[in-house]
């Protein structure tokens, strides 16, 4: 099962109305007085609490002849069903929440995965026939994972197969078609996979578009939104069995930074500011938007697939890394050229979504944002929870407007 991490500025205080009480394990409940109902999770954080070691000194515990345990205080002569150890009660840990940094800006994908067998493994990377999707293809590759490469040229897919061939001929991958400017294709493509292969261990969702000028998709998205995040999305979505069949499998977002300098707020988030009309784009922004709800998305999806054991991670690969994203525009492309000797190769571009596609220490968390393979946070706006709600439900609505069929 993996567990989402949550952030909250909640106190450990409970509501009036609330009391706090202790199984005979130790385990801590919580009482609703206005409703008459327990649960096990603070009523305000939302995390479990445990009571251990022994009582304080004079205490005594007894088990009447009912099964009640009471507690008697010898030195005050008081007796209590109040387990004294509650005021000390810790939060229970089901998974590590601090990890310890292995890698950083300078490593490689190759070197995340040193000694790492993954043979019996399969994985989607979408983009994953050029730059960092063909580095991250080819890393799990060459570590005996199956990849399939989905794009939609399947021509440079088989270019980039050969490739990896070239140094290992033992590579098992394959290419299958999908159009991310068409849902219908997103569709197909995860029904065949799902024919062919019946489990899926790790999903990662590299393709993107940077700096388009304004275009509309057959479907009537903006095409940045849908390329980037729509589609993806829609992909995550149908292949929710093949990757609960592997669980514990992973989803893996490659976001950006740029996600910081969006112009979203929960009042903001319709259809009309994810999907602009053409009076309204500018390509920046719409990637910038695009980056912050694949983080919001992954942390929410994350929450809703915590029983699961699907984890779900987003992250940053690099500053303007050298690809063919910035093909679009010429402005970009010379800026690209200028700075590529200050950036990550990509080698080490690819590190951090593999190192989330694959770390053994990520096993039973979920939920969270990474750059150089390490733990961060995402922008404020990222971890809002209205936004995080309403984009949801706006998914779902957009995906049911284009005629796609999804249960959320």
């Amino acid at each position: 099962m993996a567990a989402f991490v949550p952030d909250s500025d909640s106190e450990d205080e409970l509501p009036p109305g609330w009391e706090e009480r202790a199984t005979s394990d130790g385990s801590v409940y919580y009482v609703n007085h206005n409703t008459k109902g327990t649960q096990w999770t603070h009523p305000r954080t939302g995390k479990k609490k445990k009571v251990t070691g022994e009582l304080p000194y004079g205490w005594e515990k007894i088990t009447e002849d009912n099964g009640r345990i009471v507690f008697i205080d010898h030195l005050n002569r008081t007796t209590t069903y109040t387990d004294p150890r509650l005021a000390f009660a810790t939060e229970e840990k089901d998974f590590p929440t601090d990890f310890r940094q292995k890698y950083d800006a300078s490593s490689t994908a190759l070197q995340v995965l040193h000694g790492r067998e993954l043979n019996g493994k399969t994985a989607i990377v979408t983009g994953g026939n050029s730059g960092i999707g063909f580095e991250t293809a080819r890393s799990l590759a060459l570590h005996g994972c199956k990849v399939i490469i989905a794009c939609r040229s399947l021509e440079a897919a088989h270019i980039a197969i050969r490739k990896v061939r070239e140094k290992n001929p033992n590579a098992d991958m394959e290419a299958m078609f999908i159009s991310l400017e068409k849902l219908s294709t997103v569709k197909l493509f995860a029904k065949r996979f799902i024919q062919r292969f019946g489990k899926l261990d790790i999903l990662i969702l590299n393709a993107g578009v940077f700096a388009l000028p304004y275009t509309k998709t057959v479907d009537g998205y903006e095409t940045t939104f849908q390329v980037n995040y729509l589609s993806q999305v829609y992909l995550t979505l149908l292949l929710e069995d093949p990757l609960t069949r592997a669980s514990p499998s992973r989803v893996v977002f490659v976001s950006s930074e740029s996600h910081r300098m969006n112009n979203i707020t929960p009042e903001k988030l319709n259809i009309d500011h994810v999907s602009p009309p053409a009076s309204q784009y500018w390509s920046m922004m719409a990637y910038n938007n695009s980056k912050l709800l694949q983080v919001v998305f992954a942390r929410k999806l994350a929450e809703k697939w915590a029983q699961k054991a699907i984890c779900v991670f987003s992250l940053h690969p690099g500053n303007m890394v050298t690809t063919g994203i910035a093909r679009h525009w010429w402005p970009y492309k010379v800026l690209f050229a200028i700075v590529r000797p200050f950036t990550k190769s990509l080698q080490q571009a690819s590190s951090t979504t593999v190192y989330c596609a694959t770390a053994p220490e990520l096993e039973n968390v979920s939920g969270i944002y990474f750059n150089n393979c390490c733990r961060c946070d995402p922008a404020k706006s990222g971890k809002n929870r209205v936004t995080g709600e309403k984009l949801w439900h706006l998914t779902g609505e957009l995906l049911r407007k284009a005629n796609c069929q999804i249960e959320m």
